[in-house]
């Protein structure tokens, strides 16, 4: 098992300064968001190149740091289609660049109607939404073969995909070896169903088999109506659980705690490596 943090939640700016925070943490593998930590790569089409991927790459390699995915998500749904074709354009950038950045693997959700918000619309569950995704992610992941390299795609309640069940529709459809799924438990629950968080999660294990590239790991409390996001930890999860059927799954599955800062990254990356050995 490995332990990996967004590059953006370690609460600092630059490379150097990220692998420095790395060490210290003993943190095993970053999900890579260049753009998001490094104030010379905006957000933007001919950001990346060979030079200064090569030289990401190299900087983590070296300090003995993996890199579990890259991260590049975009909304394929946006009302705002230049912006949309944009995204695309940057996501293929990626694509390109992903093994000088030491990861063959580039990421994305599968937006929202609601736009910059990615927050539950009711035409995210009709089939024209599905159908759009399916086509923007059977160009990308077409790219991908051409470049030797994947996407991974990731599911969430107020997205296009919303369920594990209409994720598996998309990647089924894709019909393409070189789609992996990143797997986030939480991103699936909402107010109606967070009780069966682990019905669902055994869901996921089954629908993607073998297919799923990292664990986003989090926690949640209900109050007021709504989920909340915690510290892995500090929540209802039974983590006991969810790792041992991680470990059942996958002994040296990649656990990305997205969203864990701060002063909670030390404490939450020793209590899931504790309850990883007592499970």
């Amino acid at each position: 098992m490995k332990i990996a943090f967004r590059t953006h939640d370690l609460g600092v700016r630059g490379l150097d300064a990220a692998i420095k925070k790395i060490k210290e943490c003993g943190i095993d593998a970053v999900q890579l968001v260049a753009y998001k930590f490094m104030d010379e790569i905006k957000y933007e089409t001919g950001q990346l190149n060979a030079a200064n991927a090569a030289l990401i790459g190299k900087a983590l390699k070296d300090a003995g740091i993996e890199v579990a995915l890259i991260g590049a998500y975009f909304n394929p749904v946006h009302s705002d289609r230049q912006k949309a074709e944009k995204c695309k354009r940057i996501f293929k950038e990626y694509i390109k660049y992903s093994k000088a950045l030491g990861c063959p693997v580039v990421g994305s959700e599968t937006g929202s109607f609601n736009d910059d918000k990615w927050t539950y619309n009711p035409l995210n569950r009709t089939e024209q939404a599905l159908e759009r995704v399916i086509e923007t992610f059977s160009e990308l992941a077409a790219y991908a073969k051409e470049q030797g390299s994947y996407i991974g795609m990731e599911g969430a309640a107020g997205h296009v995909c919303w369920n594990v069940a209409t994720l598996k529709r998309a990647v089924d459809a894709l019909g393409a070896d070189n789609v992996k799924i990143i797997f986030d438990i939480y991103n699936y629950l909402d107010a109606s169903n967070y009780s069966r968080y682990l019905e669902i999660f055994d869901e996921g294990l089954k629908s993607f088999a073998g297919n799923i590239l990292v664990f986003h790991i989090k926690d949640c409390v209900y109050a007021d109506g709504k989920l909340k996001q915690v510290a892995p930890g500090k929540g209802m999860f039974d983590f006991k659980s969810i790792l041992g059927k991680i470990k059942a799954y996958d002994r040296d599955a990649v656990l990305v705690l997205e969203g864990t800062t701060g002063d909670d990254i030390i404490p939450c990356t020793e209590f899931i490596r504790r309850t990883w050995e007592q499970v």
